[in-house]
């Protein structure tokens, strides 16, 4: 089965850039830990700081349900919603990666 990946685009009020990275990091550290969980990892946009994108990979699309069952997911609303633009909703995006035959070399 190919890996699962979700892309979460969000944005932030203005002036609440530090805290959100610091939640996000926490989220990663929370979510590396679930079975299945091949990445969590929170960006910031070069250019508008208020702009994130969190890239979640998983081995298989079932394990997104491990995921959501973790305590963190379900406090998450709660804890990022005072740094969220309300004006700019979050938009979630499920992609099956190709398999190339090959890993990337990190």
């Amino acid at each position: 089965m190919p890996v699962f990946t979700i892309i979460a685009h969000l944005y932030t009020l203005p002036g609440k850039e530090a805290e959100a990275k610091a939640k996000l990091a926490e989220a990663s550290r929370t979510y590396l830990k679930d079975n299945g969980t091949l990445a969590w990892t929170p960006m910031q946009d070069a250019k508008d700081p208020t702009a994130w994108a969190i890239v979640e990979r998983y081995e298989q699309q079932s394990d997104v349900k491990t995921h959501q069952a973790n305590p963190f997911f379900k406090a998450f609303p709660k804890v990022m919603g005072p740094f969220l633009d309300p004006k700019r909703p979050m938009k979630l995006a499920h992609y099956h990666e190709v398999e190339t035959g090959s890993r990337a070399k990190l």
